[in-house]
């Protein structure tokens, strides 16, 4: 039974986005290990608070990675 653990930072991602990741992951699993494992694969989602998640030595908040998604 796969547990697929996906972090992410706080406040970046609505209801829907998230909804739609554990959809996705999902039907990528059964993509792989078949129809059979639908329902016995697990999603879960793991947020990090803001300014506790760092690249290139700097924290990062919500606002930077909407900035970034926005190019």
């Amino acid at each position: 039974m796969p547990l697929i653990t996906v972090n992410l930072i706080e406040n970046v991602f609505s209801s829907e986005q998230k909804a739609e990741i554990i959809e996705k992951l999902t039907d990528t699993m059964v993509a792989i290990e078949g129809e059979n494992m639908r329902q016995v694969t697990w999603v879960k989602i793991e947020e990090v608070p803001e300014g506790q998640w760092g690249i290139g030595g700097t924290p990062l908040t919500a606002a930077m990675v909407h900035q970034i998604q926005k190019g």
